[in-house]
């Protein structure tokens, strides 16, 4: 179980991400920060998780959150995770998929997260057990979308919603106009804000917000940012989620690939510098995606909250 953090200041507790968001841009206050982690596999894996989160503590963190499996053990672990998270001061995130789950099954994890005290739920499609690459089939008595799963967390209870959103196509429909029409459906259908996908060129993170914007929808969108550790893990996960890595971002780590410190410490000065570009361009937060080690993530929100170049 995870440690409480009872110096931590839950002021916040009552008051949604979407408010806070909402309120730090109209009074031009700073950005909100926060840490994925995914859910231990073991008891070793639990111990990390603790001690990962406990080094975080220090940094304030606006929300944490917890990856949903995309089978029934991992489910299992990420609500235990993610329980144990909601008994801290921290903004708890529940994620949530529809894949390969009857609306009954979804509906009692929406309902899960409702007894621990989780108001804040984060619904995607999600992939199937076999990983990105299984094509997409809807459960018998599932969902089809992520708009149907934001209806149906919606229709639950008094829950803030956010969803999934791609800088880069989603590998499925590569239509970077389609991906934006299906963000606007997911805000239609109460999404209040979104949280990227990992991407690497701020570039494709301006010009999804510019697409959000010819339609009509001004929803906050949190770039997501990975800490590279290490190469072959950050190529794979690039890899999957399609996101296209830069040959100035891949000739830099390669450079030093047979140094892991070497590696870390220039993971953390390209995802800085990433977050410099976002932050001064007006994204209204980060979200780090942290595998469960602190270091990385540590040293470049320090060094974020350190130099307010934004």
């Amino acid at each position: 179980m995870l440690a409480t953090a009872p110096h931590l200041d839950p002021a916040a507790a009552g008051v949604t991400l979407a408010a806070t968001l909402a309120d730090r841009r109209a009074h031009g206050g700073g950005p909100v920060f926060g840490f994925e982690f995914f859910p231990p596999r073991d008891e070793a894996g639990s111990d990390l998780l603790q001690r990962s989160v406990a080094a975080l503590e220090p940094l304030r963190p606006d929300f944490v959150s917890v990856t949903y499996g995309a089978n029934g053990s991992n489910r299992a672990r990420t609500l235990a995770a993610t329980r144990a998270m909601a008994a801290t001061p921290f903004r708890t995130i529940g994620h949530l998929t529809c894949a390969a789950q009857s609306r009954d099954e979804i509906s009692a994890t929406i309902d899960a997260y409702a007894e621990a005290g989780i108001t804040h739920i984060l619904a995607i499609r999600g992939d199937m057990p076999g990983g990105p690459t299984v094509p997409w089939e809807r459960h018998p008595q599932g969902l089809a979308n992520a708009t149907e799963l934001v209806e149906l967390v919606k229709s639950r209870g008094d829950f803030c919603v956010g969803v999934a959103a791609f800088p880069e196509a989603h590998p499925s429909a590569a239509d970077l106009d389609l991906d934006a029409r299906i963000l606007a459906d997911k805000v239609d259908a109460g999404a209040e804000f979104a949280i990227t996908q990992l991407f690497f060129r701020p570039g494709d993170y301006f010009a999804l917000v510019e697409r959000m914007r010819a339609l009509g929808y001004d929803v906050p969108i949190i770039a997501g940012i990975m800490p590279v550790t290490s190469v072959n893990q950050v190529t794979k996960f690039a890899e999957l989620s399609g996101a296209a890595m830069p040959a100035s971002v891949s000739d830099r780590l390669h450079a030093v690939a047979g140094d892991p410190d070497a590696v870390r410490r220039v993971g953390a000065e390209i995802a800085s510098e990433l977050a410099v570009d976002l932050l001064q361009g007006g994204a209204p937060g980060l979200q780090f995606f942290t595998q469960n080690r602190s270091l990385a993530t540590r040293e470049i929100l320090a060094r974020l909250l350190e130099s307010r170049r934004w």
